[in-house]
């Protein structure tokens, strides 16, 4: 049986209670993940320039790691309990679509008020806001689409996230780029932009106001157009919600508030006691590819500003052509990304998730250590290439594999508790990379991207170990 709801049917077989099963559309596709779009475009932003605006502000290469912690630690502690409340919610506007809009409006605050800062603190601090709207926001939307799409279709689902990550992170990294010198915007005096005397470039400033902007009319978009099916255990969820809301009558919101909290990690520390095998597997994947990304994205920048364009100081002319340089790096493997992430569903339908997912975080590991031998910025370009394929993979297939290996009725938590082994070695980097910048690579920005690829290239060999339930299940018997 299916009841129609809006413009999407869906479903209510009991085996699949809070699933859209059939004819679901590359509109609806879209639609239900747009809002990605706006989430990518902050994130782009951030990586692509929150390194060149920290040196902007007086940091030094062996500070970096430790100023971007605002990253790991906001996931380490929010991924979890918002995907445990996302679990348990259900209002009006549905059960992950409140998460996406209050991490948004937090999100814009935090992108406006990042050009404006003047030192390097108040840069920090709204780094911190704005990494923690992130989470708040995007934790929600990878079980909104396990949530809605069943196991044969959630690969199309994340491959679609994958590509609104390319559009965002594309436009993201080559917007101050193009206002430059397009646009002639650094040029152009508007203190609306930017505190007076600001070292920030004003192309930067106003690509951040632009993306304030983006964010929230594109996850308003995804809440307007995608429906959510009410959970088969609504009823236990509204009595929940009517029990806190009659212990926060009488013991006021701050305690409920707390409870939550509290309960959401005691939910945490359960499902850590009984990760299924592929989630134990996968881990292993993770951790090292994404060491692999965090030195890519901690150090490029200043790698291609320093070692390729040759820039002595931060406030020369040639430092600031790095930047915009390593932005287009950043657009070109973004738009690979969004072109390879099409071709994604199909190889893995022929040889397996996890073969695919190993064979395109080589295609990355080989190519960050190419960059050690590469003197010319044109070259740098083709080194994008295979970055870009295994980017696509890492923003789709470990969650694919994952969605299948989980309780559905908890898909939230266990998404969350998946970012662990993101934000734990991005933890790793941000407290030991400035110790081994200093006694072992000489603030080498480079060798740091060269030693990204090294971690990617061990990923790609733990994929061996890896055999989803849903791969098993769908090989052909012998």
């Amino acid at each position: 049986m299916q009841i129609a709801k809006g413009s999407i049917a869906v479903a209510t077989e009991p085996n699949l209670p809070d699933k859209i099963l059939k004819n679901h559309s590359f509109k609806q596709l879209w639609n239900m993940n747009f809002g990605f779009l706006g989430i990518q475009f902050a994130w782009g932003l951030q990586m692509a320039n929150m390194s060149a605006i920290f040196e902007y502000l007086g940091a030094s290469a062996e500070q970096l790691p430790l100023l971007w912690l605002a990253a790991p630690i906001t996931g380490l502690v929010i991924q979890p309990i918002i995907g445990n409340l996302s679990d348990h919610t259900w209002t009006f506007l549905g059960r992950r679509k409140p998460y996406f809009l209050v991490g948004a409006v937090f999100a814009a605050i935090a992108l406006i008020l990042i050009p404006q800062a003047s030192t390097l603190w108040e840069a920090v601090a709204l780094l911190w806001l704005l990494d923690s709207s992130n989470n708040l926001s995007m934790v929600p939307f990878r079980a909104f689409i396990a949530d809605l799409l069943p196991p044969k279709d959630q690969s199309k689902g994340f491959a679609m996230q994958t590509i609104m990550v390319g559009i965002g992170a594309i436009s993201a990294s080559s917007l101050p780029w193009i206002l430059t010198h397009l646009f002639n915007i650094n040029v152009v005096k508007r203190q609306f932009w930017q505190a007076p005397g600001s070292p920030i470039p004003r192309a930067i400033a106003i690509s951040f106001q632009i993306g304030a902007v983006l964010f929230l009319a594109t996850i308003l978009w995804t809440i307007i157009t995608t429906p959510e099916q009410p959970p088969s255990d609504r009823e236990r969820l509204e009595r929940i919600q009517q029990q806190q809301t009659q212990r926060d009558a009488h013991h006021g919101i701050t305690h409920g508030i707390i409870q939550g909290i509290v309960e959401s990690i005691q939910a945490t520390w359960q499902v850590l006691q009984d990760i299924p095998p592929q989630m134990k597997q996968l881990a292993r994947v993770q951790f090292c590819s994404w060491l692999g990304a965090f030195c890519f994205f901690l150090y490029f920048t200043p790698a291609v500003a320093h070692n390729i364009f040759g820039a002595e100081v931060r406030s020369s002319q040639l430092y600031i052509e790095g930047v915009e340089w390593a932005g287009l790096c950043f657009a070109l493997f973004n738009g690979v990304c969004v072109g390879f992430t099409w071709f994604l569903p199909r190889i893995a339908a022929k040889i397996g998730q996890a073969k695919t997912h190993g064979l395109c975080l080589l295609c990355g590991g080989l190519s960050l250590m190419m960059t050690g031998v590469i003197s010319n910025q044109y070259l740098l370009l083709l080194m994008m290439v295979g970055w870009g394929i295994a980017w696509s993979s890492m923003l789709t297939m470990p969650y694919a594999i994952l969605s299948n290996s989980i309780p559905d009725q908890h898909q939230g938590i266990y998404q969350g508790i998946f970012n662990f082994y993101i934000v734990i070695p991005e933890i790793a980097v941000a407290l030991g990379m400035g110790w081994v910048m200093h006694h072992f690579l000489q603030d080498n920005c480079l060798s740091a991207v060269l030693l990204g690829g090294l971690f990617l290239t061990i990923a790609a060999g733990l994929t061996l170990l890896i055999k989803s339930d849903f791969e098993a299940e769908t090989s052909p018997q012998s």
